[in-house]
């Protein structure tokens, strides 16, 4: 069932990280962890336009790879504890800092790239010259 949309445009940022579709705001832009939808089940929204690429996990390994080297590296020059703890610190650490953003960050993107019609770049050769 669809509905009328709302007057003004959701937040893309809010509709984004909380994983909505970017024109009503209500529906589900996800139908799996980051599978996206085909289409939005409040306002019909057909998701096919859809193309985050890796820009959303760039982000987040990006982040992640500072957070936990920068984390290993202080506890090695502090304590040089043995290898078994820093695999037993590390490693959950890198899936909570990779796995808890990404969902929204990819939201976020898709959002985004949706307010402001970006799309891929389209070259046309032009045969007036």
């Amino acid at each position: 069932m669809t509905h009328s949309l709302p007057s003004r445009p959701p937040n893309p940022i809010l509709s984004g990280l909380a994983g909505r579709c970017p024109r009503c705001g209500e529906g589900h832009l996800f139908h799996g962890f980051l599978t996206v939808a085909p289409k939005c089940e409040a306002c019909g929204l057909d998701f096919s336009f859809i193309d985050s690429g890796d820009g959303p996990a760039f982000f987040v390994m990006t982040f992640s790879g500072f957070v936990v080297v920068a984390a290993a590296l202080i506890v090695e020059v502090l304590y040089q504890p043995p290898f078994w703890v820093h695999a037993a610190l590390w490693l959950p650490l890198i899936l909570l800092t990779t796995l808890v953003p990404i969902r929204p960050l990819k939201g976020l993107m898709i959002a985004l790239q949706y307010r402001h019609n970006a799309a891929e770049q389209q070259f046309r050769s032009d045969q007036s010259s």
